[in-house]
């Protein structure tokens, strides 16, 4: 990576880690244009330091993470995936067509541009929607008949749980044994945010002991080698890292990534 940049004044980053020995390495790099939505592989303190500036702009890719988030819902609740593996792998006839997402108790773990258009997609299932936020979001809960509360209050009464938060330090490992131990076992959590913010071990101990339903992981600690044992799981879905991967995502993240170095260098 420091070879290809060598020489660059300005650089498209995707999930390249971007860190202090990088960046020293790099006297020239005056401007990074992030692709995609996640800063987690930045280190934002180091390029203040270094002046090196980023082009960054969220949601660029929400109506993709959100629809693969609700495709995630249905199948999990309707035990698509569980019923079309019994039949496409082992022949096998199961009519148990779970149960239907309407009217039921959703849980939102980070409201930002994601997590708004899931509430949104959501509307015409009439589901009640629980969120939890850092920032002040009494207005929008209001304006959407959203109810805000704590993690732990989702965790105890939801029927799903969407996690839509960026990776830090304080959302590393936010969802634990502790928290797994919390839900219904009837219910499920699905995370389409980062890898990381849930911890893998314990969210394999909590599907193998029926702690809850069922989850569906688009993201994970190591990427692109996720851990086998988990992905084998029955009442798992995994996906590779495609929630925000539609071509039209594909498309407007690479022009905005684009734009950013035009309207910087122009400058």
């Amino acid at each position: 990576l420091i070879k290809f940049l060598s020489d660059a004044d300005g650089a498209i980053i995707g999930v390249e880690t971007i860190n202090d020995n990088v960046l020293k390495e790099l006297p020239n790099l005056k401007f990074i244009s992030k692709y995609g939505v996640g800063l987690n592989n930045i280190d934002i303190d180091s390029c203040k330091r270094r002046n090196v500036k980023i082009g960054w702009v969220g949601g660029v890719n929400k109506y993709s993470v959100a629809e693969q988030t609700i495709g995630f819902m249905i199948m999990l609740a309707r035990n698509l995936y569980i019923n079309s593996n019994a039949l496409k792998y082992n022949y096998n006839w199961v009519k148990n067509g779970g149960f239907q997402i309407r009217n039921k108790k959703i849980g939102i773990i980070g409201l930002g541009f994601i997590g708004k258009e899931v509430v949104k997609l959501l509307k015409p299932f009439n589901c009640e929607i629980f969120a939890n936020d850092i920032k002040d979001l009494t207005k929008y809960g209001k304006k959407n008949n959203i109810k805000l509360v704590d993690k732990e209050t989702i965790l105890k009464s939801c029927d799903f749980v969407s996690i839509h938060t960026p990776l830090d330090e304080s959302t590393t490992n936010m969802i634990s044994r502790k928290e797994l131990d919390l839900m219904k076992n009837t219910s499920f959590i699905i995370n389409t945010a980062r890898g990381g913010i849930i911890n893998e071990n314990d969210l394999f101990y909590a599907l193998k002991n029926n702690v809850i339903n069922g989850a569906a992981l688009d993201v994970y600690n190591d990427e692109p080698n996720p851990s086998k044992k988990l992905c084998e799981l029955n009442n798992l879905i995994c996906t590779p890292h495609i929630a925000g991967n539609s071509i039209e995502s594909v498309i407007g993240m690479g022009m905005t990534s684009i734009n950013h170095l035009v309207k910087y260098f122009k400058k």
